[in-house]
């Protein structure tokens, strides 16, 4: 019978002859190739390993056989040649290699018999980080397959709570625990919140189940979703405990929209800045981008549904920049300190104290910066399709001509009635919105700045540069960015999440630069903020 390989990609990357560690090459990159070909279980060309780990070298082909011929001296043993290559592929040799991943991956969808302590050993090793210390950050294609593979991970570990949830061996003192892991992991879930309710009922902590139910319709009304529409209440009575309900319904969208109150508050320019405050609860302030009209875009067809999905549960605020929507449009200073001291009035008048921040595209900089300068207010950041530097810098004298004609254009054309200059923008903004989405765009443009602010504001976005600014961020911060964004590049956000310490990266399966509530990837964003506001919104 051939001897059989362990390796190990759950934490850091281990491999195992007969129980015995066996030592890996120093190279990160070729132990990276290793785990790839592991997890993956199929053949490669070598020109697409060679630009999944490396830049690309002088000889394409030879960093991958020198790593290969180091992977051999670690899986193969006794004539038996595990690392499969020709001139064009290479592979891993699954037949006699156990991954720890794919062995709880297969016993899962198998529906094998299992008992808790063997789920219990499942889901442990599935709490630590996958290829834990093995991120390339300048590796992108590498590094969007780990993220998705730790993204799996994390799916087939609640897959694993739920089956110990279910498991009629598991101990009634044990149930909360996996209640509770299992909620951490989907917040929005409706089961998971009532089996750790009920498993807290079934142990008399009846307050404690009570508050898991009060917090989780508190959580689904934050995220846009619906709260349990028949509550259980536990109460005691005698010596038992008994469920009624109680029903808890949303706040409508039409409700949220009676409430939204505008006021006005003073820059120490002497600028009036516009603000709207709407929806109760822990507040959450969105910083400016192009181009806000709080008047305009709170019911439009283009941010209505997102804007209201932070208005549920939460005290949404937002504002509007100076030079455009209902704040003054005749200012001297529209420069990017403006902008962030626009941010700290607003703050300022309402008092706030500690918030999360939402940045979308130049507002990601502008929260950046304020969250250096004022980390004792800001509680995570929420940064939607941001870039840390404006397109001037580092561009070559083509591109800067191109540009600036694009300036030039919208000098002369925005004020028009025929919208071919705007709808240069609206275009790269949203290339799958429909005709009547893009027309709205198109005129809400128009009213909301003058064509000398158009450009002025062109010619600020172009100069940002925060990229000093990433290494001193010191709150959670979420990225969230389109794959296929044509208005900002994805690399802009993965510069981002790269330098902001701790910083996680969500890639949105997306074209627009706004992602429209028709979108698939809206969903997905949505809930991805809805998550992260509960665990850092105050």
């Amino acid at each position: 019978m051939a001897p059989r390989l362990a390796i190990s990609v759950l934490g850091e990357l281990q491999v195992r002859r007969a129980g015995e560690a066996v030592p890996l090459p120093s190279s990160k990159r070729t132990r990276a190739l290793l785990a790839y070909l592991a997890l993956t279980g199929r053949p490669h060309r070598r020109e697409r390993l060679c630009e999944l780990l490396w830049d690309v070298p002088d000889d394409p082909r030879g960093a991958v056989r020198w790593s290969l011929s180091k992977l051999r001296a670690v899986v193969n043993e006794n004539g038996l040649d595990r690392i499969h290559a020709d001139r064009e592929r290479a592979a891993l040799d699954m037949a006699t290699v156990d991954v720890d991943l794919i062995a709880i991956r297969r016993a899962i969808e198998n529906g094998d018999d299992l008992s808790v302590a063997r789920l219990e050993r499942m889901e442990e090793a599935l709490a630590t980080p996958l290829l834990d210390g093995y991120d390339l950050p300048r590796q992108e294609s590498y590094q969007f397959w780990l993220i998705e593979e730790r993204a799996e991970a994390e799916r087939l570990r609640l897959a694993v709570i739920k089956r110990l949830c279910e498991h009629p061996d598991l101990e009634p003192v044990a149930r909360p625990r996996y209640g509770r892991r299992w909620l951490e992991i989907d917040p929005l879930s409706e089961p998971a919140a009532l089996f750790l309710a009920h498993a807290l009922q079934a142990l008399g902590r009846v307050d404690e189940a009570r508050s898991v139910i009060a917090a989780f319709n508190r959580t689904a009304q934050a995220s846009g979703v619906a709260p349990i529409e028949e509550t259980p209440r536990i109460e005691a009575h005698g010596a038992g405990r008994r469920v009624a309900d109680h029903p808890i319904a949303p706040p409508s969208a039409r409700q949220l929209l009676k409430h939204q109150t505008i006021s006005f508050c003073t820059a120490p320019d002497g600028v009036r800045i516009a603000y709207a405050s709407v929806g109760d609860g822990p507040p959450v302030v969105k910083t400016a981008n192009w181009l806000n009209h709080l008047e305009l875009d709170w019911d439009s067809p283009i941010w209505g549904k997102t804007f209201q999905s932070y208005a549920r549960g939460r005290r949404f605020i937002r504002y509007d920049e100076r030079g455009n929507g209902l704040s003054d449009w005749e200012v001297e200073d529209l420069s990017f300190n403006a902008f962030v001291e626009d941010l700290e009035t607003v703050v300022d008048a309402l008092g706030l104290d500690r918030f999360p921040l939402i940045g979308m595209s130049q507002g990601c900089a502008v929260s950046i910066d304020y969250a250096v300068r004022h980390p004792e207010r800001v509680s995570a950041l929420v940064l939607i399709g941001g870039y840390a530097h404006g397109w001037r810098i580092g561009a070559s004298e083509e591109e800067i001509g191109q540009r600036e004609a694009v300036m030039t254009l919208t000098y002369h054309g925005w004020g028009q009635n025929n919208p071919a200059y705007r709808h240069i923008f609206s275009q790269t903004f949203m290339p799958n919105a429909t005709a009547d989405e893009l027309a709205w765009f198109d005129e809400f443009q128009r009213q909301t700045t003058s064509p000398a602010n158009a450009v002025r504001f062109l010619k600020v976005f172009a100069d940002i540069d925060v990229r000093h600014l990433l290494g001193a961020v010191g709150v959670p911060t979420l990225v969230l960015h389109s794959r296929h964004d044509r208005r900002v590049p994805l690399a802009q956000g993965r510069m981002l999440a790269v330098g902001i310490p701790n910083a996680r990266l969500v890639t949105l399966e997306s074209e627009n630069h706004i992602i429209l509530g028709h979108d698939p990837a809206w969903e997905v964003m949505t809930a991805e903020i809805g998550r992260f506001l509960i665990e850092h919104g105050g």
